[in-house]
């Protein structure tokens, strides 16, 4: 068997990340096993059934590294300076620390950037020319590798493909999810115009509304609060730990409304039509590669009746083909084979 060590933001309850993890244990060739970097060990074994490590127990993080043949970065968003400095410090140090103790290393459908610092463009390059094989998850990404010269792969998220785990609907009537997120540019003006926005939705329309925090650390505040502006019996706040039943509770509903990136990939892979309110390049890169609707958080139109029609719109139209990017998405599979 070849020890795999997989390193991601695992563990943290981030449904998108956990469903990253979900979809590459589903994707890695018998002959693998894997050990999985988690900042919640137990609760990843147990949902997992797998060898995990403490990513804060350093000792066990370097003999795990030392043990193994492989590593490799699983998916993500990992290496961006964007949010926090330290973070491409953590992955950038581990990856070179693995590719030292000679393991075989693949950066696996990752989104590369934003990198604002030289000294981090310049460690990330250098580490993934010494890669296996790289590949990402969207046309931004693709382009800075071209740029650097670094070959590359680029496939569609490969959470397209993760299995759903059937749930039963949570109403009668198939409800429109929306999966929101705090961030800087949902300032108190724009949370107050969605919320209105939404009201009036319902109340002209009737549609019922499910509420997903797809990180209940950080979304679920937003998600009551939210729930408390809405029409009660129009709505619904359902948590979901297990990505594979999120993605399961999203085939029950007519579409998505959302901020998360994997809320977006996974209501759009069980065939539902989707509007994105795009707060980060990754979640633009995806409209733009998909032609998914929806609007930058910073451009929403200050009325909300202007929402509502974007919305009605959205959901009566046809719904788009998504088959090129299921396919598209296999190319991460592929390299794992390389293992």
């Amino acid at each position: 068997m070849t020890q795999v060590f997989l390193c991601g933001y695992y563990g943290y309850g981030n449904a998108g990340d956990e469903a990253l993890l979900a979809t590459l244990l589903e994707q890695l060739p018998p002959h693998v096993s894997p050990v999985v970097l988690s900042g919640n060990a137990a609760a990843t074994a147990a949902r997992y059934g797998v060898a995990t490590c403490d990513r804060r127990r350093w000792r066990k993080v370097l003999r795990t590294l030392q043990q193994s043949q492989a590593f490799i970065w699983g998916g993500g968003s990992l290496i961006q300076d964007v949010t926090s400095w330290r973070s491409p410090l953590y992955y950038l140090g581990l990856m070179t620390l693995a590719q030292r103790f000679g393991c075989r290393t693949i950066a696996w459908a990752q989104g590369i950037g934003p990198l604002r610092s030289p000294v981090y463009r310049g460690w990330t390059r250098a580490v993934l020319r010494r890669c296996l094989a790289v590949t990402v998850r969207d046309s931004g990404s693709a382009a800075l590798l071209r740029q650097w010269g670094i070959p590359h792969q680029q496939g569609a998220d490969p959470v397209w493909l993760l299995s759903a785990r059937p749930v039963a609907p949570p109403q009668e009537k198939r409800a429109i999810a929306v999966c929101l997120r705090p961030h800087r540019h949902l300032t108190g003006d724009r949370w107050q115009l969605l919320k209105m926005a939404l009201r009036q939705w319902q109340q002209e329309t009737g549609v019922p509304l499910l509420l997903l925090p797809f990180q209940p650390q950080q979304d679920l505040p937003l998600a009551e609060d939210l729930y408390g502006a809405l029409v009660p019996e129009q709505t619904q706040l359902v948590s979901c730990e297990d990505p594979r039943e999120m993605k399961g509770l999203l085939a029950t509903t007519a579409g998505a409304i959302a901020m998360r990136l994997h809320a977006l990939i996974m209501a759009a892979s069980v065939g539902c039509r989707c509007f994105a309110l795009s707060y980060d390049p990754k979640v633009s890169y995806l409209m733009a590669d998909t032609g998914m609707a929806g609007v930058e958080l910073e451009a929403l139109p200050p009325d909300p009746t202007a929402l509502v029609q974007q919305w009605q719109q959205t959901f009566s139209a046809p719904l788009p083909d998504y088959q090129p990017y299921l396919r598209s998405a296999a190319v991460h599979r592929a390299v794992l084979n390389l293992l």
